[in-house]
C-alpha cells in the first residue's frame, strides 16, 4: 500500500530560481521524495544514477549530458541530478552548461566525501549547499506524533513510518551504516568498523575521546579519529564543538559527537525503547532536541553557530546558540533548582541574553530569569523564528 507523502519543511525553490544547489543527505531522509513530490513543475530534466543502465552510460561517456540537454533545448531551467557523487566527472560537464545555457542544477546525494575525494571543486561556489535532515517536529506534529514513538523508531522516514521499526533499523545498520560504506573504500576493515560504530554509539552525546574508542574498538586512536571523519563528512553524525568564551570560569574545548538519528544509535547499542526516569531516556531526549536545532538551523539559519559549554568545574550547559541563546535540556517533568546551575554560572559571564530550560513541563514558567519551556512549546517557538528573537 502506498503511504501518503508527508511535506517536508525545508524550501528550496527561491534559491533554485536564483543558482545552483547541492542537497545532501543520508540514504533513506527522503530527498528523492521530496524531489519528486515538492518540485513538480520546477525540474525540466532529472537524471537518477542509480539507474544502472544510465550510470555505466555516463561513466563512459560524461557528455551525455550535454548531448540530452542540447537536444532538448534546454536553457534558463532547472536539472536534477541524483546520487551525484557515483560520477564526480559530471561537474566539469555541469559547469559548463551552467556557463554556457545559464542552466541551475539540482544535485543531490549522500554525501560530498566522493566528490571532493575527486579533486572537484563543487562548482566554484556556483551553487550553494543544504543537508537533508530526516523528519522534524513541524512535519509531524499534527499527525501519531509522540516521544515514545521517536525514542523507539528515530525519525528517518522508512523506520518511522515502519510496522517492524525493530528490523527495518537492524538492516539499515547492517547493509548501510557498515556495508556500504565499506563498499566505498571509506573502512576496508569491516569488522573493526562494525565495533567501532557500537562503541561510537555508546559515547553518542558525550565528549570525543579518541583514546577511550580505539581501545574498545581495538583499533588505532588515528584510525578512529579518522572514522569520525567519515561519519561527519557522509552526514551521518555532526561534530559540536565548545564555547569558548567565557572568561570568568575555564572552559573544556573538546567537542562533542552525536549520530543524526535517535533510531541508529538504539540499534547499534542494541537497547529496547528508553522509558521515562532512566538516564538513557535523558540522553535520547537531549539528542533529539539536538536534531532538532541542528535541522533548525541548516534549513533556516545556516549561518547560526551551534556550540556547548563545559567548565572546569563541571558547570555545563547543553546547546548555545551563536553568542545570543543558551539551551539545557533535561527530560524532568518538573523544573528544579538543580536543572539551573549550568545556566545560572554561564549567566554569570554576561555574553549570552536569553537562557531556556527545555523540559517536560506542562506550561512555560519564569524561574529565576530563566525560561522553563515545555519540549513542544519550544518547538514550536524554534521554529517560528522566536527563539533567537528574529522572525
Amino acid at each position: 500500500m502506498t503511504r501518503p507523502y508527508i511535506r517536508r519543511v525545508l524550501e528550496i525553490g527561491p534559491i533554485l530560481a536564483e543558482r545552483s544547489l547541492f542537497l545532501f543527505g543520508p540514504r533513506q531522509t527522503g530527498k528523492s521524495s521530496y524531489i519528486r513530490e515538492e518540485l513538480v513543475g520546477v525540474v525540466a530534466l532529472s537524471w537518477n544514477l542509480l539507474d544502472r543502465g544510465l550510470y555505466l552510460q555516463v561513466l563512459a561517456d560524461p557528455t551525455l549530458l550535454r548531448k540530452e540537454v542540447e537536444a532538448r533545448s534546454l536553457r534558463d531551467c532547472v536539472v536534477c541530478i541524483d546520487e551525484i557523487q557515483k560520477v564526480p566527472e559530471l561537474l566539469d560537464e555541469i559547469h559548463l552548461l551552467i556557463e554556457e545555457r545559464g542552466i541551475r542544477f539540482l544535485l543531490s546525494g549522500s554525501s560530498a566525501r566522493r566528490l571532493k575525494a575527486a579533486g572537484t571543486n563543487l562548482l566554484g561556489g556556483r551553487a550553494r549547499t543544504r543537508n537533508f535532515h530526516p523528519f522534524v517536529w513541524p512535519e509531524l506534529r499534527e499527525l501519531d506524533f509522540s516521544l515514545d514513538r521517536v525514542m523507539e523508531r528515530g525519525l528517518i522516514p522508512p523506520h518511522w513510518l515502519s510496522g517492524s521499526p525493530d528490523e527495518d533499523l537492524a538492516a539499515y545498520v547492517d547493509t548501510y551504516l557498515k556495508e556500504e560504506i565499506a563498499a566505498e573504500g571509506l573502512a576496508r576493515n569491516l569488522p573493526a568498523f562494525a565495533r567501532f560504530l557500537q562503541t561510537a554509539a555508546a559515547t553518542n552525546a558525550r565528549m570525543l575521546n579518541y583514546s577511550n574508542v580505539a581501545g574498545d574498538a581495538q583499533v588505532p586512536r588515528q584510525t578512529v579519529k579518522d572514522w569520525f571523519g567519515i561519519l561527519i563528512d557522509t552526514l551521518l553524525g555532526y561534530e559540536l564543538p565548545a564555547w569558548k568564551r567565557s572568561t570568568k570560569r575555564k572552559s573544556i574545548e573538546t567537542a562533542k559527537f552525536y549520530f543524526f538519528d535517535l533510531g541508529v544509535v538504539r540499534a547499534l547499542r542494541r537497547l529496547p525503547p528508553p522509558v521515562p526516569g532512566s538516564s538513557e531516556y535523558g540522553d535520547f531526549f537531549e539528542h533529539f532536541i539536538f536534531m532538532e536545532l541542528r535541522a533548525w538551523i541548516d534549513y533556516r539559519r545556516p549561518r547560526t553557530l551551534l556550540s556547548y559549554w563545559r567548565s572546569t568545574a563541571n558547570h555545563e550547559v547543553d546547546f548555545i546558540l551563536d553568542d545570543e541563546v543558551a539551551i539545557e535540556v533535561k527530560a524532568a517533568n518538573r523544573a528544579q533548582g538543580k536543572h539551573l546551575a549550568g545556566l545560572r554560572a554561564l549567566r554569570e559571564e554576561g555574553v549570552l541574553r536569553r537562557f531556556i530550560l527545555v523540559c517536560r513541563e506542562e506550561r512555560p514558567l519564569l524561574i529565576d530569569g530563566i525560561e522553563a519551556l515545555p519540549w513542544r512549546y519550544f518547538l514550536d517557538e524554534l521554529w517560528a523564528g522566536r527563539i533567537m528573537g528574529r522572525s
